[in-house]
């Protein structure tokens, strides 16, 4: 097993808990054609949260869960300090998860 994994499978549950309290986690999936985009991050037709809560967190937590390869480079913070350019402070915490998290799978030491 990766010595990554149980830092990483913290870092998606602290991703998880700031998009509860920043109140963008939504209770219902959005549309199976929504979901199906073919474009990076879905930015056709999901929210960057959408796309970490149903598409990100889910990918991530299989990979985790099944001890498949883990990826060589995320750059994950670079598009959340894109959409929240114009509002980096209120969402600083999920920012700082998304670093770490870009941190970890880069093979930073943990």
């Amino acid at each position: 097993m990766d010595r990554r994994v149980p830092a990483l499978a913290e870092q998606l549950l602290l991703i998880e808990r700031e998009l509860r309290a920043l109140g963008v986690w939504a209770m219902e999936a959005p549309s199976l054609e929504a979901l199906a985009s073919q474009e990076p991050f879905c930015v056709d037709t999901l929210s960057f949260e959408q796309w970490l809560q149903w598409i990100f967190l889910p990918r991530m937590k299989t990979i985790l869960e099944e001890g498949r390869a883990l990826p060589s480079v995320s750059g994950i913070l670079a598009m959340a300090e894109m959409v929240y350019q114009n509002d980096q402070a209120r969402m600083s915490r999920l920012m700082e998860a998304l670093e770490r998290f870009d941190q970890l799978i880069g093979g930073h030491p943990v």
